[in-house]
């Protein structure tokens, strides 16, 4: 899809990729981007931001993991502008832990953010996206989608249910004029890091050996390509591309790479060499 003079919706756009892929969509000639988040000011900086570069921002302050509050900033957009061209689903959370180390609020609301805030957004401009025959709705993920590794047992399964989201919705639209793209990258240096402490120690070693660590620009870029180009999928770097082929022939491979060079606590690495012994 053509971005110049379209409406785009960003959640999770108050910081991190959510406030690069706004700037981005800005820059390419969006008439409004629309900017959904929790923090109020932070929304304002990127609006701001937007605004500076000659473009056109609203600031929507909404916590998104409450269908009750989406429902009714989703009616206020629809009254204010209309129906977004571009949906950007992003907004996310979640610490990587070990199952048994994560409690039950925290895998519901890893879960609700981003699999049912991105479910929940969708459905509210999905029916005007097919009364007016095209739309774009982006879902933003990671390798977890498709990859597994030790210690974030509740990321990737929220990351697997945001790639069936992608899967099935694309199902639904076919023929219908929405497209669907699920963007999946490896590590990028963004405050997500910051605001989950001990998640970055658990990325597999062979991942920062042979992985290069995005920006937010780069996946700014990658995502504002793959709408222009209607991608299915957006896969970044390309060593996630190789990494991803040489998974399609040698399954077991992959995940034995992953598992073996994956994280352990020291507790458990003591107990496991014991017992090699």
């Amino acid at each position: 899809m053509k971005i110049p003079n379209k409406i785009v919706l960003v959640t999770g756009a108050s910081r991190g990729i959510g406030a690069a892929m706004a700037r981005a969509m800005g820059r390419a000639g969006a008439a409004q981007v629309l900017l959904l988040a929790r923090s109020g000011p932070g929304l304002k900086k990127v609006a701001s931001e937007i605004e500076a570069s000659g473009g056109r921002a609203r600031v929507y302050p909404v916590d998104l993991s409450d269908p009750a509050a989406v429902e009714a900033v989703a009616q206020r957009i629809l009254a204010e502008v209309g129906v977004p061209d571009i949906l950007i689903n992003n907004a996310g959370s979640g610490r990587w832990k070990y199952l048994a180390d994560t409690g039950v609020g925290e895998i519901a609301q890893i879960m609700t953010l981003p699999y049912f805030a991105a479910a929940w957004v969708t459905r509210l401009f999905l029916p005007g996206m097919l009364a007016r025959g095209s739309g774009h709705i982006v879902n933003i993920s990671s390798v977890a989608s498709r990859l597994a590794w030790p210690g974030a047992t509740a990321y990737i399964a929220a990351c697997r249910a945001m790639r069936g989201l992608s899967d099935a919705l694309r199902a639904d639209l076919h023929r219908t004029g929405i497209a669907v793209t699920h963007y999946e990258s490896g590590p990028i240096d963004s405050p997500y890091w910051r605001n989950n402490p001990g998640s970055r120690e658990r990325v597999p070693r062979i991942a920062r050996l042979l992985v290069p660590v995005l920006s937010e620009e780069e996946v700014a870029r990658a995502v504002i390509a793959g709408v222009k180009n209607n991608k299915r999928v957006i896969v970044v770097p390309a060593m996630m591309k190789a990494v991803y082929l040489l998974h399609s022939f040698f399954p077991w491979l992959v995940q034995w790479l992953m598992t073996r060079t994956g994280y352990r606590p020291a507790q458990g690495m003591k107990k496991s060499d014991e017992t090699a012994g």
